[in-house]
């Protein structure tokens, strides 16, 4: 197979696993400090508030859209196209003592000011409830997502592989949070969908490390666990690179020339890839070893499975 990236022995990673796992405690628990300090600064999409869509007859000013609505006193107001470069779409957060009718008579008032033929397609309010029951259906959602990733890699590998990909995967989850909590950048259902790609991105490069680990437990009989892991990550290396790399040049690219619509998406991407790599090497492998991995182990499941193929049971 070709390689871009060949590495002539294994890399000692296992070496440094108790430096890499007190780093990843370190930055994991700063980021749990953060969202309990400070608290995800959340979106309209789950606190609530009035939701515009105005027409342009041309394409429509975004910028001078957005300067004019922060002139007018409403500083905290969303706007990104949607549909085509026309249509506009405005959310703006609960203000207390202004209803949605008086905001957005205020907000089309200031538009009209500087393009007398913008028209207002439709207005919605959002309320509170409706927001909340969002954000707890979206903590749900990443819950479910979870136990899936247990059960399928319980089921593929072992539960000691099971347990250091979730816990791999949540750290991954926690620092996104809790640097958008400490940054206070809005977090909203784009970010949230950011966020459950993260979780599926970063458990597919730990089981194709996973997967190598297996093999080499199959095939390196001599070898000891701590080597068979190290072996593991330096021969997926090459993939590892040039995957993340090039996902990583698409993601940046949204997140400089996507606009303010996609720019908090792009964010939670950029930075759950970074660290997802960082997790499935550096924070999944090492906890194989904290949980005891032993040889057995897998010749024990895989005979277990076998056995359950043979009787008919697994098809």
């Amino acid at each position: 197979m070709l390689e871009f990236f060949h590495f002539k022995k294994a890399i000692p990673f296992m070496r440094y696993g108790k430096i890499t796992t007190t780093i990843s405690l370190a930055t994991f628990l700063f980021s749990v400090w953060a969202l309990f300090f400070y608290g995800l600064n959340l979106g309209v999409d789950f606190t609530g508030g009035t939701v515009m869509e105005v027409r342009y007859a041309q394409a429509a000013p975004l910028d001078t859209i957005r300067e004019s609505i922060k002139a007018s006193g409403v500083h905290e107001a969303a706007v990104q196209n949607f549909g085509s470069s026309q249509d506009v779409l405005i959310r703006v957060p609960l203000k207390e003592g202004v209803s949605s009718a008086q905001l957005s008579e205020q907000i089309m008032g200031v538009l009209k000011t500087s393009n007398p033929d913008v028209a207002l397609s439709k207005v919605d309010f959002v309320g509170g409830q409706v927001g909340q029951e969002l954000y707890e259906n979206g903590g749900l959602a990443l819950l479910l997502v979870a136990a899936g990733i247990i059960i399928y890699l319980a089921f593929r590998f072992e539960w000691r592989f099971a347990v250091s990909a979730i816990i791999a995967n949540m750290h991954d989850v926690v620092i996104i949070l809790g640097l958008f909590a400490f940054f206070q950048w809005q977090f909203d259902l784009t970010v949230l969908a950011g966020v459950l790609a993260v979780l599926g991105y970063s458990v597919n490069e730990s089981v194709v490390v996973f997967d190598r680990i297996r093999e080499n437990i199959r095939t390196l009989r001599d070898t000891s666990i701590p080597d068979i892991i190290d072996s593991a990550i330096t021969t997926t290396m090459s993939r590892t690179i040039i995957t993340h790399l090039s996902t990583q040049i698409m993601v940046l690219s949204m997140l400089w020339f996507g606009g303010e619509a996609l720019h908090n998406f792009a964010l939670a991407l950029t930075i759950g890839i970074m660290f997802g790599i960082y997790s499935s090497v550096l924070v999944a492998s090492p906890l194989l070893l904290l949980f005891g991995l032993q040889r057995e182990h897998m010749i024990q499941k895989e005979q277990k499975i076998e056995g359950m193929n043979a009787d008919g049971s697994v098809v």
